[in-house]
């Protein structure tokens, strides 16, 4: 895993555009470039100072592969932490190639997935989580996705992990150390002071692995299932939420037969809703086999949209829909179900009071006018709890991150445990190493060879 060798790799998204990126990091990387780099100036990069931005041309020997700007950055002060040079040079994918080859030919190695990353971890520049909200950094395609990758690349979360660990190893050494004096009966360790520890500590970890829910939800969006009847305007509903004609639609029930899925973001949150086949009794196998997936999509769905035509229910349909309501609700009782009647611009005030009335809570839209869209996206907006966003609290995302809490919560209850019944110092000592153990596991003070390579091998190359 740890390689001292000097390493390159194309730092921005492979392909022809305007400039490229290529990055070399590694102890040789000045004296490798400054053999293929001619400055117009005449300087030599080896003399010149960190964090200086410098033209000239890269030469295979006489033949100039192109004009570039080469920036350096010596001694530990990189991203990396050691040499690192960027040279920005013209985005054909022809001239990326050769001088990445000729960076090759000169030594340099190319770069694994995340291996710069994994530099800046060893070498002290970011902690384990940083280093994992690089790669969430580079995912987010939310507002909220990149506001708490942001804030924890900035250590907010490692700086409240590391602030308890501290105070807990401390209380360990002085428990470790009332076991050296065991013979004497002497307590080094403010036994009130080390409860009210405790129950801080509990308390963290318990917001922490609480948040762990919203977290997951802004970082992989919310899944939402259309489902309904054929021909009740389920197609419509995706492509007035998208504002794209995204789905076929038709006045032919039965038109959608398979599933279709896309994204649009609210209030900073990302939402994938699927459309859905229309669920009804049908000898036609496509269209089975399409309603079955219907049924996969709520099972995987966070929150379900049940779409009713507004203008085809009668006195008795009213009854009906309250029975299929039921059935979803029991099948499926830990999912929101959201009730939607659509094409309400066909009817009139009294057909809407009634509707009103007899379906609780029932959401009143025109899919095909635009009408009751915006607030269908907003009552979705409300099964996330941006609370916690909105107030710069620490969210947990990352499910490594997530199951050392749950590890060290547990160890964390023993210790409780341990001073609840009087237990002795040695035997807490050890709930409270194995509570030490699982919290830096998250900022990587404990680390394997096997944990890096696992979460290193995610990221991409150049980073």
């Amino acid at each position: 895993m740890i390689s001292q060798d000097t390493i390159v790799a194309l730092a921005t998204p492979s392909g022809a555009g305007a400039i490229a990126v290529i990055r070399v990091s590694g102890k040789e990387s000045i004296d490798i470039c400054s053999s293929l780099f001619r400055s117009v100036s005449g300087k030599d990069l080896n003399k010149q100072k960190s964090h200086t931005i410098h033209l000239g041309h890269i030469m295979d020997d006489e033949r100039v592969l192109d004009e570039v700007l080469v920036s350096i950055f010596k001694g530990t002060n990189s991203y990396t932490g050691e040499p690192t040079v960027e040279i920005s040079c013209h985005g054909s994918s022809y001239i990326q190639q050769e001088i990445i080859q000729l960076l090759l030919r000169k030594g340099c190695r190319a770069a694994n997935a995340g291996e710069f990353t994994l530099r800046a971890f060893i070498n002290g520049k970011l902690d384990l989580s940083q280093a994992e909200a690089v790669a969430d950094l580079i995912a987010s395609d939310s507002e909220a996705s990149h506001q708490i990758a942001m804030q924890q690349m900035r250590g907010g979360f490692s700086n409240e992990i590391k602030k308890l660990r501290d105070e807990l190893l401390n209380f360990a050494s002085l428990i470790e150390l009332e076991l050296d004096f065991a013979e004497e009966d002497v307590e080094f360790a403010n036994r009130a002071q080390f409860q009210d520890l405790i129950s801080r500590i509990t308390r963290v970890l318990k917001r922490l692995i609480d948040s762990f829910a919203v977290g997951n939800v802004i970082k992989n969006g919310i899944p939402v299932a259309i489902v309904g009847e054929p021909n009740v305007g389920k197609s419509t509903l995706l492509n007035a939420l998208l504002n794209e004609e995204r789905a076929i639609v038709s006045d032919i029930a039965g038109t959608t037969r398979d599933t279709i899925e896309d994204e649009i973001n609210i209030g900073g949150i990302g939402f994938r809703f699927i459309d859905t086949a229309g669920i009804r009794d049908t000898k036609d196998v496509v269209e089975s086999i399409g309603i079955k997936k219907t049924f996969e999509k709520i099972d995987q769905a966070q929150v379900v949209i049940y779409l009713v035509d507004s203008s085809e229910l009668t006195l008795d349909g009213l009854q009906q829909l309250k029975t299929e309501i039921g059935k979803i609700k029991n099948k499926y009782p830990q999912k929101p179900l959201i009730v939607v009647a659509n094409k309400v611009d066909k009817l009139d005030e009294s057909q809407i009071t009634t509707l009103t009335s007899e379906i609780e809570n029932i959401h009143l839209l025109s899919a095909k006018q635009n009408v009751g869209v915006e607030e269908l996206q907003n009552k979705l907006l409300d099964f996330v709890n941006t609370g916690a966003l909105r107030n710069d609290e620490t969210i947990v995302t990352n499910s490594r991150h997530y199951d050392a809490l749950l590890k060290a919560l547990e160890e964390i209850q023993k210790v409780q445990y341990g001073i609840d019944n009087g237990l002795s110092g040695d035997l807490m000592a050890i709930d409270i190493r194995q509570a030490l153990y699982h919290f830096g596991e998250i900022t990587g003070e404990i680390t394997s060879d096997d944990l890096l390579g696992n979460i290193f091998a995610n990221f991409c190359i150049g980073k």
